[in-house]
């Protein structure tokens, strides 16, 4: 006889009484999940409570690991120590989990959250975006996508069958230029975690994005205002632990169920993020990538539709019109937008170069 589904299942059970005696009343426990797309039966073996089991199906997915190839911010840098989207999201884990362990909400659902919330993002970052959204007559956006790839691309097309609670922190992550705490309850994720995620988002892409640029030359750390250093310190390690910092203390403060930051550190935040719209993401050169990343998405799409698809397969480039079932010219468009917004980097330049790009002769 076998002791191992006794022992998952009280381990479980021990995790499940840890989290109702240990977590805030409004963190959102195991226990009260809305649950599955799809029923599983129960693994008794298995010791992870279903949060921790979304986390670790991301984190093993096909699509996170080719996160460490797709652009954050600059194309393709040189350097070893640009971020990546990899890194990015690992940043946004990071700080997620510090907030929630300090107001004593639910880490693993929050860092599921974080691990998935950019899984749907193309390849050169915001370009890709824009111009899949510019092609795909149904237009594109990245969270949308990242629920897509969740739901139905991933597990070779099983999807991941993740918990409510994940899905809808990752689709509600998205803010754009939009107000950092929106008024609106809709714009919100359902649970704290979730909302978590998207201020660790923005907390961490505005320190990153800043880091990103001074090491590219494109601005000194003497560039950004004073009135905004004042408030967040003149380090990139202060800027962090001072945002952090403020979001635990006036969410604590408060106790009512939201999270709080303080006035002066709202408009700082908010200075920061404009100040880098306006010095770093339009700046000329980063411009000029993002114009010709474009290029290169826009000739791929419109090949694709009228040619086939053309992807390696053993070690060989296939056109795979014959397997492509196109019954119309929707669900030609929804492929083509999959198979390019899965791309990598460098991958997407390899298509390129194959497809449009004279090959050299093997000549004897």
């Amino acid at each position: 006889m076998s002791f191992v589904p006794v022992i998952g299942t009280s381990i479980k059970y021990q995790l499940e009484l840890r989290e109702e005696k240990i977590l805030s009343p409004f963190a959102t426990l195991n226990k009260d999940s809305s649950g599955r797309q799809v029923d599983e039966k129960e693994d008794l073996a298995d010791i992870r409570l279903p949060f921790q089991r979304d986390r670790d199906r991301i984190t093993h997915s096909k699509t996170f690991r080719r996160l460490k190839h797709k652009t954050q911010v600059f194309l393709a840098p040189t350097g070893d120590h640009y971020r990546t989207r990899l890194t990015h999201v690992l940043e946004v884990s990071q700080i997620a989990r510090t907030i929630c362990s300090a107001l004593c909400l639910n880490e693993p659902l929050t860092e599921a959250i974080a691990l998935g919330h950019d899984l749907g993002h193309t390849p050169f970052g915001h370009a890709g975006e824009a111009t899949l959204n510019e092609l795909h007559p149904g237009g594109f956006r990245h969270y949308v996508h990242s629920l897509r790839v969740v739901d139905f691309l991933e597990n070779n097309g099983k999807g991941l069958n993740l918990t409510f609670e994940v899905r809808n922190g990752i689709v509600r992550h998205s803010k754009g230029r939009a107000d950092i705490l929106p008024k609106e309850k809709s714009e919100l994720a359902v649970t704290l975690e979730g909302q978590v995620v998207r201020l660790a988002d923005i907390i961490a892409y505005v320190n990153h994005d800043l880091d990103d640029a001074v090491r590219a030359g494109i601005l000194k750390e003497s560039d950004l205002p004073h009135a905004i250093n004042k408030v967040i310190g003149e380090r990139h390690s202060m800027r962090i632990g001072a945002m952090v910092r403020d979001l635990i203390v006036e969410t604590l403060a408060a106790n009512d169920g939201n999270l709080h930051i303080s006035d002066k550190m709202l408009e700082a935040i908010t200075n920061l993020r404009s100040f880098l719209y306006d010095n770093v993401y339009t700046y000329y050169k980063v411009h000029n990538e993002f114009t010709k990343a474009q290029r290169i998405i826009r000739d791929l799409y419109n090949f694709f539709l009228e040619n086939g698809i053309v992807r390696i397969r053993g070690g060989e480039w296939v056109n795979s019109k014959a397997d492509d079932t196109w019954s119309n010219e929707k669900d030609a468009h929804r492929m083509v937008c999959d198979y390019i917004a899965g791309m990598t980097d460098r991958y997407a330049l390899s298509v390129y170069q194959h497809v449009f790009l004279p090959e050299p002769w093997s000549v004897r």
